[in-house]
């Protein structure tokens, strides 16, 4: 794909493309000097026009890639959005490895101030943190967290960045054994072990279907000051089980707060990348421009992970070309059959995406969005491929299975390990996921002046030629690091991050 100077009317991303992207808002009527058509209607910005006449049942490129297929005929100047564009299969070329390249990592590579762990792991926070095994300890483990607010202990350490409670809606109801329950279980263990928590506290009610017991025996979990677990029932009900959780996390402060940043390089990172609320723009600007972020952090040494597989749907070869091998590329491909067919099976298809938000801001087909979306994920080899909250192990580009809903994603990719995460968005996302900070990235400057509280990086200047693709992900990457180092992102400052621990469902309720 070019890097095209966005700052006209529209912008062709490739030259194979037979649309272009509004860059502003193009009423009736008005001559895109450029490539000397007239627009038939009102073009929204971000949204596509036609560059030449496109019959119905041919191809619809954009990227340089088949977004979509006319519905009808579409004369040169039409607005091209889901009113005449439709979407069925066609042949892909997975063309494994074809695209894999040497990786030129860095003489010196960049470091920052992180927390070594007894583990060998390093984190960018230091929590302590309350995880429940059923949803009928959440209430109890909101109180612990409250009360350690109130009662000021943390005054005294300094060091420690607070105490969160990370409650979810499942845990009973389900069957003990299968997909679903070994799913959650290796999220609640991967938050168990992130690096970002210096203690952690599990709390479950006595009775549910995901028993403690369960976890402790299959993850080999110890009873020590950073690591605690207990049942209400056992305990004696809610008062006494507050009280005996805040005497355990008194003892992890005193544990917690000795553990003092120091320099580590960038190699220790594992960043999560995330969209949410796109637009016809995230492809554009926030997106590539994040890609190129998770190219350097992968030549100092990272690890950068892909997720939300229903988003790369229809953009899958763009990935398995950049796989080192051939078990890597079939990974990613079982994974998206799986998805076929569960969506299948539960009377949904793959091309229900994008959302109503999505096609405000221009995206017609989750074909459009894949190909925008997989632009997070740079150039780099794809060096392997994960399920939901399985432990990284890798370094380096990699790819881990999950759903395109921004929590549950989020989660499994904490779970896995990531320790910093960056998020674009066109529309404009509130959300925060501890113990892990997120950096908001905007994809263009209307919404970021709206929403410039809760925004971090402005990549809406690459649409007025203000700045470039290469630039923006220069600026992420060294936010990357200060934010790794103990800066606060918008979405910490303001709160957040406390309700976004969503632990993907598999399976029947019962």
């Amino acid at each position: 794909m070019n890097k095209p100077n966005l700052s006209k009317q529209v912008v062709r991303l490739s030259e194979q493309d037979n649309v272009a992207v509004a860059c502003v808002a193009l009423p009736a009527s008005t001559t895109v000097s450029a490539y000397g058509v007239v627009t038939t209607g009102s073009i929204p910005v971000g949204h596509k026009v036609a560059l030449e006449p496109i019959l119905r049942g041919d191809a619809i490129r954009k990227y340089g890639q088949i977004i979509g297929f006319a519905s009808s005929d579409i004369l040169a100047g039409d607005h091209v959005h889901v009113h005449n564009v439709t979407l069925h299969d066609f042949d892909r070329d997975y063309a494994v490895g074809q695209d894999v390249k040497p990786t030129q990592y860095v003489d010196k590579p960049a470091t920052f101030q992180g927390y070594k762990r007894p583990n060998g792991k390093v984190g960018t926070r230091n929590y302590l943190g309350i995880l429940t095994t059923v949803n009928c300890s959440a209430t109890v483990a909101r109180q612990v967290a409250a009360q350690v607010e109130r009662s000021g202990m943390l005054a005294n350490y300094p060091n420690i960045d607070g105490v969160v409670a990370l409650t979810h809606g499942t845990g009973c109801g389900m069957a003990d054994a299968g997909e679903g329950f070994a799913l959650l279980q290796r999220t609640i263990w991967g938050y168990a072990q992130h690096p970002n928590f210096a203690g952690i506290l599990i709390l479950g009610l006595g009775c549910e279907a995901n028993q403690i017991r369960y976890l402790v025996d299959a993850y080999n979990l110890e009873d020590t000051v950073d690591c605690r677990v207990l049942n209400i029932q056992d305990t004696g009900g809610t008062a006494k089980t507050v009280e005996k959780c805040c005497e355990y996390l008194a003892d992890m402060m005193a544990f917690a707060n000795e553990h003092q940043r120091e320099t580590v390089p960038a190699s220790e990172l594992i960043l999560a990348l995330q969209c949410g609320g796109s637009d016809g723009y995230s492809g554009m600007t926030a997106n590539p421009s994040l890609g190129v972020a998770a190219d350097i952090l992968v030549r100092h040494g990272g690890t950068a992970v892909l997720s939300e597989t229903p988003e790369v749907y229809g953009a899958e070869h763009l990935l398995t070309r950049r796989a080192v091998s051939e078990k890597v590329a079939e990974k990613l491909i079982k994974r998206i059959r799986w998805w076929e067919d569960y969506t299948a099976r539960n009377d949904g298809k793959m091309d229900n995406n994008p959302s109503p938000g999505n096609k405000a801001g221009g995206l017609t087909t989750i074909l459009e969005k894949s190909l925008g979306a997989v632009a997070k994920g740079g150039s780099t080899n794809l060096v392997d491929v994960y399920q939901y909250g399985e432990p990284i192990r890798e370094r380096g580009f990699v790819f881990m299975d999950s759903p395109g809903y921004d929590p549950a994603s989020v989660t499994g990719q904490v779970a896995s390990g990531a320790t910093m995460i960056c998020f674009t968005t066109g529309r404009g996302s509130v959300s925060g996921f501890k113990p892990v900070p997120c950096i908001k990235v905007a994809t263009n400057n209307t919404m970021y002046n709206r929403l410039e509280d809760d925004m971090d990086v402005n990549c809406g200047e690459i649409i007025d030629g203000d700045q470039t693709v290469d630039q923006c992900g220069q600026e992420i990457f060294e936010l990357i690091l200060r934010v790794a180092s103990g800066e606060q992102t918008k979405s910490e400052a303001q709160g957040f991050g406390d309700c976004e621990f969503v632990p993907w469902q598999i399976g029947a309720v019962m």
